[in-house]
Parts: C-alpha cells; structure tokens; sequence
C-alpha cells in the first residue's frame, strides 16, 4: 500500500468518525438549546431537588447536575462556574457536584459514542450511573473528605 492510499484511508476514516459523533452531539445540543428556552430544563430542576438534597446538594445545585449529566462535563462545568459567580453554590456543592460529574456525565453523548463503537448501552449507562451516586452519597455523609478538600 502506497502513502496516497494510506493518506485516503486515514481521511475517510477521519472523516467517518467526525460524522458519527456530529450526528449524536449536534441533535444534543440542540434539544438543550430548545429544553432552555422552553423552560424544561428549568421545570426538571424543580422535579429533581428533593433528589439532589438527599445528597447534600442544595437546591441551586440541581440546575448544574442535571445540564452535567445530560450533557457533559464540559458544558456542566461552565455552567457550574456560572452558578458559583453568580454566588448560588456553597464549596460543599461545588466539591459534590464535581465528584458525580467527574464520575458520570454526558450519559446520552458518551453513551450514543460508546453504543457506536460497539458496547451495550444500559450497562455503560447503569454502572456509571450506581457508581457516581454510590460515591457521591458517601462522601457527601463523610464531612472530613469535604472538609478536607475544599
């Protein structure tokens, strides 16, 4: 195989995967685009602070988890820097919020990624899921990890 062959392979290749994941990231942000501006990312917030407070989280810190966890630990996180500017997340929140998002983010995206290359998508999706809440409820009951990490 000549270097022109290999180049092509590689582009096409390349180009292939870029596709993939345009297909599955672009439709994503999108809904998240359509779910700010009709309010239900906002109407999920409200649903899911009872959940988030059995973590030790506060009620500000609900509007964070979910945008983490539904897309991604990039986007969570700018949107956890501007909850803390705007002064509505203690450090307890801050330090819980970023142990489940470093655990478990962007469940749809990487889930649909990794269903592309090949893996079973509720297993990634259930073990990610039981092990970033299963660490984020110990530590949020043990206050010296926080304390000692804030």
């Amino acid at each position: 195989m000549d270097i022109i062959e290999i180049l092509k392979e590689a582009f096409w290749g390349s180009f292939n995967s870029i596709l993939g994941i345009a297909l599955i990231v672009i439709p994503l942000m999108i809904i998240l685009e359509l779910g700010k501006e009709y309010k239900i990312i906002d109407f999920l917030s409200d649903k899911f602070k009872p959940f988030t407070k059995k973590f030790g989280m506060s009620g500000e810190a609900t509007f964070p988890w979910i945008v983490g966890l539904i897309f991604g630990i990039s986007y969570g996180a700018g949107v956890l820097v501007q909850t803390s500017e705007e002064g509505l997340l203690n450090n307890e929140d801050k330090f819980l919020l970023g142990s489940f998002l470093i655990l478990c983010h962007a469940v749809f995206e990487d889930t649909l990624l990794f269903v592309a290359l090949g893996a079973n998508g509720v297993v990634v999706i259930v073990l990610r899921t039981i092990f970033a809440l299963c660490w984020t409820y110990f530590v949020s009951h043990k206050p010296s990890i926080i304390e000692n990490n804030i």
